[in-house]
């Protein structure tokens, strides 16, 4: 029973934890993501909540699997850590609008959570799988990333002939 309750305590605290951060650093993505110039396979805006909702549910329920599991260190160090990385995204995109730095963050997200799935699918093959929509999220936004440009500075560099 302690497991069941630490595993919960660990699974949904660390999802809720980085989604809260995330959501602090989303607060100007409205406003910012109306002014980026976007490929036309970039999603409306408001698919963005729903996914994510639906993400952090499954990640949260991975955390939990982990935990219960003794999956070990790594495996949680990694949970952990991707988490990490996807609370600072929001901040490195939306308030620095650095997306240099956003890239990197991001990369190195896509590249924990593939860790993480090749760590978790050798204790909890279900923890892995949970992760894999995750992945593919992920995966597309450093697509979406790498090719949306702040029109705002794009219009203001053209005017200063750049």
């Amino acid at each position: 029973m302690r497991r069941s309750v630490s595993g919960l305590m660990f699974g949904a605290g660390t999802a809720l934890a980085a989604a809260a951060l995330g959501a602090r650093g989303s607060a100007k993505a409205p406003k910012v993501y109306g002014q980026l110039d976007k490929p036309r396979w970039a999603p409306p805006a408001g698919v963005f909540g729903p996914v994510w909702s639906a993400l952090y549910t499954a990640i949260g329920v991975s955390g939990y699997r982990l935990w219960t599991r003794r999956a070990g260190r790594t495996a949680l160090g990694l949970h952990v850590g991707q988490l990490a990385l996807n609370a600072a995204w929001p901040s490195a995109f939306f308030v620095a609008r650095n997306r240099p730095l956003s890239l990197a963050v991001i990369a190195a997200l896509d590249g924990a959570i593939v860790a993480e799935i090749a760590t978790a699918a050798r204790r909890d093959p279900t923890a892995a799988r949970l992760l894999v929509p995750y992945l593919a999220w992920t995966a597309y936004a450093t697509a979406l990333t790498a090719a949306v440009r702040d029109s705002t500075r794009t219009r203001l560099l053209r005017r200063l002939g750049r």
